[in-house]
């Protein structure tokens, strides 16, 4: 992995794990000073994550963490719940045993950890791994840029609700489990659009995720 990769890697993680919160800058010289390296490679890894919709380029400023409202995160919502569903129809006939077996164990690690933070990595992971057979890729690489873009306000939001509502992501990512065993898309479809559809209603009602 070359330099500008590593970078990339470790803003990444840093960017979906909360600890780069939105609107913040990314300063390319204290980046490179903190890293010990060269502006150059951080400047090419700020261009891979702008391409991966988890930065964003203002003139005359550099480069930020994107700051969203309430409206456009309840649009890349709607936008998910549409594209997601045909992503998942087109990785599905390629999804083999082998992949049904990591998803059981993928849920069945998110149903034994409380953490936020892995709860959110290994709900990421559960997703993308169902969508990992779309080999058309202007839908699969806009389906990780709608991920990408949303992660924080879901961070946000888990945080707010709790535990109590973790059995409702967890029998939902049961029933869609089943669904990819029966290998139905059309049953897929709609506990999938339903999911990614509740947690934009429920997010709708927690509006000072969005002032905070």
């Amino acid at each position: 992995m070359n330099e500008s990769l590593r970078i990339a890697a470790s803003l990444r993680q840093s960017i979906l794990d909360g600890e780069l919160r939105p609107g913040q800058r990314l300063r390319q010289e204290e980046i490179a000073e903190r890293l010990g390296v060269s502006r150059l490679p951080v400047r090419d890894a700020l261009r891979i994550l702008t391409a991966e919709g988890l930065t964003e380029h203002e003139p005359n400023k550099g480069a930020r963490v994107p700051l969203l409202s309430a409206r456009e995160v309840d649009v890349l919502y709607q936008m998910r719940e549409k594209l997601e569903p045909l992503a998942l129809a087109e990785s599905l006939p390629l999804l083999d045993d082998a992949v049904l077996a990591e998803l059981d164990a993928v849920q069945d690690a998110i149903e034994r950890h409380t953490d936020v933070t892995e709860f959110l990595r290994l709900d990421r992971e559960f997703h993308l791994l169902t969508y990992s057979r779309c080999d058309v890729e202007p839908l699969a690489g806009t389906v990780v840029r709608m991920w990408n873009s949303t992660q924080y306000y879901r961070r946000l939001f888990m945080t707010l609700s709790g535990e109590p509502r973790r059995w409702v992501v967890d029998a939902e990512h049961r029933l869609l489990l089943d669904a990819l065993r029966r290998r139905d898309a059309v049953d897929a479809g709609r506990v999938l659009e339903g999911h990614i559809r509740r947690t934009r209603v429920e997010l709708s009602q927690h509006p000072s995720i969005f002032s905070s």
